[in-house]
């Protein structure tokens, strides 16, 4: 049997960028606290904790949450790259709706170093090693930092099959600035308009400008999900419930397409999405607002097609239409997503469940989605694994 997962508190802090931030068991233990205030319970309610995080030692998820609490508690630390944060959440979903727990607190943060992604154990296996040598197959440019050939290149696939324009990445990027302007908690909230974008300094010629992808940010989120019976008996919120959830990894399509787009996990993203709708008996035509993972404006154009939410193929007219917007078929990133407000990769998935649980309550003030029923998550990490999360207003 599975239980109704409800999502009863949610907390996050701004994010920052790197040096601006506080130690990360300050940042972990100010948004915990901020989403057991939401809920209405104290930390000694919660029955287990997972928590995220990618770059820090083993246990930093005790260290994070005995700041609110030391209760002997089960918690176990959760690293997926870019998708930790959705991952925690995934695993407090199902622990709640296989009854093995009634009150889950899910955390992510993340302290990060500036500049370029990079690996940390230098002495074994990379576990890119197998991206790394599509992409040098595929895309060369080995002058070219890895994360933006892995991201360029699956925009360039898409530029080179379907004659996308640069311009229409750089329209992903205005938007998510207009909609960053309405949220205090996003990190950059100036508006760029395209032509900004398109002269800011290129970092792949052609391909990708500075201002297409986000910056190497601080911060943490969290959430608490609980059982029907346990929110009733406490007087809780029920009004967002989880209705569906997918976790996908890679399959051998994904080096032996020879494309890209799918060594940066479209395949991952278009199967968990596909597992979600079916779960809940719906389409992608049925979602009212989507935070989804925008970690590049490319990554978002692919995310489009990925998520059902337009035709393969149709992204450039889905974006130059306004379909990805209030006043089109569906608004996408009301937060300003990761290129506005910032990726610290433990807490992403987190700060997104955030904003939709705010989303469907009605409570997200000038980033409100009218009547908005409906929300889609999607958080993907390479190496790799994606998480879609379908939330339902009830």
């Amino acid at each position: 049997m599975s239980r109704d997962v409800f999502v009863t508190g949610v907390g996050m802090i701004p994010f920052t960028k790197p040096g601006a931030n506080l130690p990360y068991p300050q940042m972990a233990a100010t948004a915990t606290r901020a989403a057991l205030a939401d809920a209405g319970l104290g930390y000694e309610q919660v029955q287990q904790a997972y928590v995220g995080y990618v770059y820090g030692d083993s246990t930093a998820g005790q260290r994070a949450v005995y700041e609110v609490g030391m209760s002997g508690i089960p918690i176990v630390n959760v690293n997926n790259n870019c998708s930790t944060g959705s991952t925690a959440l995934f695993l407090a979903r199902q622990a709640v709706a296989s009854g093995a727990a009634d009150c889950v607190l899910a955390l992510g943060f993340e302290h990060m170093n500036p500049g370029a992604l990079g690996a940390v154990f230098k002495d074994r296996p990379s576990p890119f090693e197998r991206f790394d040598a599509a992409t040098d197959a595929l895309v060369g440019h080995g002058e070219v930092p890895l994360a933006l050939r892995y991201f360029g290149g699956a925009g360039l696939a898409h530029m080179q099959q379907y004659g996308t324009q640069l311009s229409t990445f750089a329209k992903i990027r205005a938007k998510a600035s207009r909609h960053a302007a309405n949220n205090p908690l996003a990190l950059f909230r100036n508006v760029v308009t395209e032509d900004e974008v398109m002269n800011a300094p290129m970092m792949w010629p052609g391909v990708l400008t500075r201002l297409m992808a986000c910056p190497p940010t601080c911060g943490a989120a969290a959430a608490i999900v609980c059982s029907a019976d346990f929110a009733s008996a406490h007087g809780l919120d029920r009004s967002v419930r989880i209705r569906a959830q997918a976790m996908t990894t890679d399959r051998p399509v994904t080096f032996a397409a020879q494309d890209m787009r799918e060594v940066v996990g479209f395949g991952m993203a278009q199967a968990a999405a596909r597992q979600v709708y079916e779960a809940a008996g719906i389409g992608p035509q049925d979602i009212d607002v989507v935070e989804l993972h925008d970690r590049f404006a490319q990554n978002e154009l692919l995310s489009y097609e990925a998520l059902g939410l337009c035709p393969v193929g149709g992204a450039e007219r889905f974006v130059c239409d306004g379909d990805n917007t209030y006043g089109g078929e569906v608004v996408t990133n009301p937060s300003g997503g990761l290129l506005s407000k910032g990726h610290p990769l433990g807490a992403t998935g987190l700060a997104q469940c955030t904003e939709l649980v705010q989303q469907l309550r009605g409570t997200a003030d000038k980033r409100q989605v009218d009547g908005a029923r409906l929300a889609l998550q999607h958080n993907l990490g390479l190496g790799g694994a994606c998480v879609v999360t379908l939330y339902e207003r009830v």
